[in-house]
């Protein structure tokens, strides 16, 4: 697995140069900057929207058409009630902590890894081994000013350990962190004294809606809410078949505590998520697993992280499923699927790990996590993430709401169920619990089949049974209004609740490393920056250069453009006075992938020139011929070879032809 950052051709990666080439060719801006900018928030330009889109299209196609899913466009603004009941009012947040004299605001779990960091590059500067520095951004920087890695030699001990934290650095909590800063003695580099006691700093953004602000809401921090929600009304469009799957698109916003390395850390981004709802009882099992149980993964489980280290299994999935490293099928198909799409927009695959979340790490709503993390120049970044959220959502929407989120499946054969089953003396019951009884009977309603039976024992030996209700206390129901029998009943419709799979999506994370992982240099007498991207995403698929501005071509130009157009393929036409080298040169930092060129041989016999941008080489053929070779490059029927194979190569322009001005 790769250590360092590297470009396409194993170059090493200046995030410098590369970054002023994203910005210069407007991939990406800092939104409002001439007012300054604000942190974690960018505005893409035309490449970048362009590139954006490629890949959502390529997404689209590779999961909505190709797994059969149900897309929907669900509201950003979200009421308050919502999102208490999924949970994320009270859990979704980082730990921060903040310099007192400073007043710096940090995460604590980036300020322990660049604590330990710092020590451990100055024990490689003490020992004169090379320094390998992740890339951070200028403001995270400029936090640490004052605090520049100093050459101390580490005991062999000591390192060790230190290694094992920032193995595991994802996976503490905040009493956790609290306690490692205290151990190491972390001081904050400003001050020199120690910040605060990390404290959960909730990541949604509030608003009030409506004029009367009587509404609170957030921006959503995700869309699955909005599909589950949904889930009644898209289980009945899909006629109520199982298993079936929901997907949206859309933006999503965080209030980070410290947004950094560009548009790995943002505050609004796009999202691609798909809730996979699946009968529990079916094992979780998938219907085309056998498809991808042969491909091989790097897999970086919980127990090797929780032995402090961070070397990968390679393993087919089938066998990572079958052995239990993951859980389920339905889990491991699309872990498969993950990597595919991740292949197929150009994402090198020696750069990708599959980390596995630790117990204490998972959100609150999953049983089982998987992360795709992706190395770039920023270490490894986590850019999909594809969780097992049991029946957790639709079970808290379902009882908030008191509307049956569930499958009613009719059996072929029933089947007889054995239980304890209550009954409660509704004449008596509220009367006797007045404004509680409500509650009260909502508990006993929803309680499980251990439970009861506890029930059914302490209503026999004591004649009451004690129900605990969250948020009231505990209640004496006496047997004369609640009854617990044990008994069977015959079951004609089962009625249950889906589990569902969830791959979440981070897209401007993707595009970057992307952009990092296509990226090179190639070298002649002046390095030029390419951009390799694959065809299918790449912001113009042909560039159109007449050879001058003479206007003989324009006719060919605009002929080319047109048909070009018309067959849905993006174009762009460069007739500036700077040479065609040049020209070629601009586009290949753009991430062209073909280039037409229009010259007098063109205006002699009607043919032209096809360049390819990573290899440079040129074909020469009529335009039907070369149009029919570009349409098979975008689709992907074909490679450049085989368009070599089949077109006459160019070297050299054939005839100079002296036509007016």
């Amino acid at each position: 697995m790769t250590t360092a950052a590297t470009t396409l051709t194993g170059q090493p990666l200046d995030k410098a140069v590369l970054d002023g080439l994203l910005r210069r060719r407007m991939f990406y801006t800092p939104s409002f900057e001439i007012y300054g900018g604000v942190s974690g928030l960018y505005d893409y330009g035309p490449p970048g929207t362009s590139l954006q889109q490629n890949i959502i299209d390529v997404w689209r196609k590779h999961f909505v058409l190709e797994e059969d899913i149900l897309e929907v466009d669900c509201s950003v603004l979200t009421p308050h009630i919502v999102f208490k009941t999924s949970g994320h009012v009270d859990r979704f947040a980082d730990w921060m902590c903040k310099d007192t004299k400073s007043g710096d605001i940090f995460r604590a779990d980036h300020f322990v890894e660049d604590a330990l960091e710092d020590a451990l590059n100055g024990d490689k500067q003490a020992r004169e081994q090379v320094v390998e520095v992740k890339t951070k951004d200028a403001k995270r920087e400029k936090k640490k000013a004052k605090g520049q890695p100093v050459a101390v030699k580490l005991d062999d001990a000591v390192r060790k350990e230190y290694e094992e934290v920032l193995a595991q650095i994802d996976n503490y909590n905040g009493q956790q962190l609290g306690e490692l800063i205290r151990k190491y003695d972390l001081r904050c580099p400003k001050s020199g004294e120690q910040p605060t006691e990390p404290v959960a700093f909730n990541l949604m953004f509030q608003t009030s809606i409506g004029p009367s602000a009587n509404l609170p809401g957030y921006l959503r921090p995700e869309t699955a809410q909005g599909q589950f929600v949904n889930f009644s009304k898209l289980l009945e469009f899909n006629q109520g078949t199982m298993p079936f799957a929901s997907a949206s698109i859309g933006r999503s916003y965080r209030n980070e505590i410290s947004p950094r390395a560009g548009l790995l850390r943002v505050r609004e981004f796009l999202m691609a998520e798909i809730e996979h709802y699946v009968d529990p009882e079916s094992g979780k099992a998938h219907c085309r697993f056998h498809e991808v149980e042969e491909i091989e993964l790097d897999l970086l489980d919980r127990h090797t992280q929780l032995s402090g280290q961070t070397g990968v299994k390679r393993m087919a999935i089938g066998k990572a499923v079958k052995e239990g490293v993951v859980d389920n099928e339905t889990l491991g198909y699309f872990l498969a699927r993950i990597s595919l799409f991740l292949q197929k927009i150009g994402i090198d695959m020696s750069k990708v790990r599959f980390r596995q979340h630790m117990a204490n790490e998972m959100a609150h709503y999953a049983c089982d996590c998987w992360d795709a993390e992706i190395h770039t120049s920023a270490g490894w970044i986590e850019c999909v993430g594809c969780a097992d959220r049991s029946a957790y959502d639709l079970t808290v929407h379902s009882k908030a709401t008191d509307k049956a989120l569930l499958v009613r499946q009719q059996l072929d054969t029933p089947r007889i169920i054995q239980e304890w089953k209550v009954d409660i003396e509704k004449k008596k019951f509220g009367p006797l619990f007045k404004k509680d009884a409500k509650a009260i009977e909502a508990v006993i309603l929803a309680s499980t089949q251990e439970v009861r039976e506890a029930w059914a024992k302490e209503l026999q030996e004591a004649g009451k049974a004690v129900v605990d209700v969250s948020g009231l206390g505990k209640f004496d129901v006496t047997k004369d209004v609640l009854t617990v029998e044990f008994g069977s009943r015959t079951e004609h419709v089962r009625e249950y609740t889906p589990n569902v799979i969830e791959p979440s999506f981070g897209i401007g994370r993707i595009l970057y490393a992307l952009c990092e992982h296509v990226y090179w240099v190639r070298e002649g007498d002046e390095a030029r920056s390419v951009l390799s991207f694959p065809t299918a995403v790449a912001p113009t698929k042909v560039l159109i250069c007449p050879l001058s501005a003479n206007k003989v071509f324009s006719p060919f130009v605009t002929r080319l453009s047109k048909k070009l157009r018309a067959a849905e393929i993006s174009t762009r036409v460069d007739d500036s006075s700077s040479t065609i080298g040049k020209r070629y040169s601009r586009n290949d930092e753009l991430g062209t992938a073909l280039a037409i060129t229009v010259d007098f041989q063109t205006v002699e016999d009607g043919t032209i020139t096809l360049r390819d941008r990573d290899t440079t080489r040129q074909v020469r053929a009529d335009e039907d011929a070369v149009l029919a070779a570009i349409k098979e490059l975008v689709s992907s029927e074909k490679s450049w070879e085989d368009v070599e194979k089949a077109l006459p190569v160019f070297s050299s322009q054939e005839t100079t032809v002296v036509v007016g001005q």
